[in-house]
C-alpha cells in the first residue's frame, strides 16, 4: 500500500503544482508588458518542466507498482493518466514551447502574448489530467 499512498501523493503534488500554475503563475505574468512577460515564461518555463516531467515519472512508477502488488487497475489506470502528461507534452505543448523560445525578447509583442495565451490554455489540460489521476489513485485507496 505505500507504493500506492505515494503515488496518490505524488500525482497531487503534479495536480498542486500545475493548478498553481493556471490559477496563479499564468494570470499574474499576463499582467506583465510583453517584453517582461516572454523573459518570464522563458525562465519559468524550464524549471517547471523538470519538476512535473520528474513527478509525473515517479507517480507513474508508484502507480504502476501499486498495480503489480495488488492487481487493483485503478492504480494503473492512474499511472497511465498522469504519464500521458508527458505524450501530451512532446505532441501538442512542444511546438508552442518552440515558437516561443524562438522568440528574442525585444521582439516580444502581440505573437508573443498570443502564444502564452494559447499555452495556458494546453497547461490546463495538463492540469486536469493530474486531478484525474488524484482522483484513480484516491479512489483505488478507498478500494
Amino acid at each position: 500500500m505505500i507504493f500506492g499512498l505515494s503515488a496518490l501523493v505524488v500525482a497531487a503534488l503534479f495536480t498542486g503544482a500545475a493548478f498553481y500554475i493556471n490559477v496563479a503563475e499564468q494570470p499574474a505574468r499576463l499582467g506583465l508588458e510583453d517584453r517582461a512577460l516572454l523573459a518570464q515564461w522563458t525562465r519559468a518555463y524550464p524549471r517547471g518542466f523538470v519538476m512535473q516531467a520528474s513527478l509525473a515519472v515517479a507517480g507513474f512508477l508508484l502507480g504502476a507498482a501499486a498495480w503489480w502488488m495488488t492487481g487493483e487497475v485503478l492504480w494503473l489506470a492512474g499511472a497511465v493518466v498522469l504519464v500521458a502528461n508527458w505524450p501530451y507534452t512532446m505532441l501538442i505543448m512542444m511546438p508552442v514551447n518552440r515558437e516561443l523560445g524562438a522568440i528574442a525578447p525585444e521582439n516580444a509583442g502581440l505573437a508573443s502574448r498570443a502564444l502564452i495565451v494559447r499555452w495556458g490554455g494546453l497547461h490546463a489540460r495538463r492540469t486536469m489530467l493530474g486531478v484525474l489521476a488524484t482522483v484513480l489513485f484516491l479512489w483505488a485507496a478507498l478500494s
